[in-house]
């Protein structure tokens, strides 16, 4: 069975994109390797992402914030699938990406915009994470997927 590579795009990376990447790297590992990347990345994991994760038992330590120049060149992994999770990532001018992925969109609202307190980021992520968990679901295919996602 071949691998699939899946870079999940967002302007800063350090959400949706992040996010998206931990669910397909575990439910998903067998049959695609999961990156993430930002237009203009903010240099650091969003707390309330890692919160989230972390409280699902996904293991954090490799997640960082990145550019997706990481993934225009020559030597990097050849792209499959690149995904946008954010609407003003899909609205700019993305690199040429080498292999020629197919490109989808996923509009996934900004869990920060009117978020104030730790709650209300907690809250907003966790229906960040049930979007993206739903999405990767329906493009694994489905009752399996979500059956080895449960508790994640």
């Amino acid at each position: 069975m071949t691998k699939h590579n899946a870079l999940f795009l967002c302007t800063g990376n350090a959400g949706r994109s992040i996010i998206a990447e931990a669910i397909l790297n575990r439910v998903a590992g067998d049959r695609f390797a999961a990156f993430s990347a930002g237009s203009h990345p903010r240099g650091f994991v969003h707390p309330a992402a890692l919160r989230l994760l972390e409280a699902r038992g996904y293991e954090t330590a490799g997640l960082r914030s990145k550019s997706w120049e990481e993934f225009a060149h020559a030597d990097a992994p050849r792209l499959d699938l690149v995904i946008t999770v954010c609407d003003n990532v899909a609205g700019e001018a993305c690199p040429v990406w080498p292999g020629a992925p197919m490109m989808q969109h996923w509009s996934v609202p900004d869990p920060t915009i009117g978020a104030s307190t730790d709650a209300e980021l907690d809250a907003a992520f966790a229906e960040t994470y049930r979007l993206l968990h739903a999405r990767i679901a329906a493009l694994c295919g489905g009752a399996a997927f979500a059956e080895a996602g449960r508790g994640g």
